[in-house]
């Protein structure tokens, strides 16, 4: 049973990782802001390898963070 949810859990971040690189590739901002937001992801793709749950928490902050305006470097 929780290898289920575990696998349930990786099919919704990496769908959402994959709709995450979309937007950050599409995002009208400077490179920098680009390239930094880049980095996050990849992070956040790493992490989900040894602690899915914290990598789906650090998900749902960036992308906050996206839809609030809150991007680095694109001042």
């Amino acid at each position: 049973m929780e290898r289920d949810n575990q696998l349930d859990l990786y099919g919704v971040v990496a769908a959402r990782l994959k709709e995450a690189h979309t937007v950050v590739r599409t995002l009208q901002v400077p490179e920098g802001a680009r390239t930094a937001l880049s980095r996050k992801l990849l992070v956040i793709t790493a992490a989900a390898k040894h602690d899915l749950p914290d990598a789906a928490r650090r998900l749902d902050r960036l992308m906050r963070d996206i839809d609030e305006g809150r991007i680095p470097g694109g001042d």
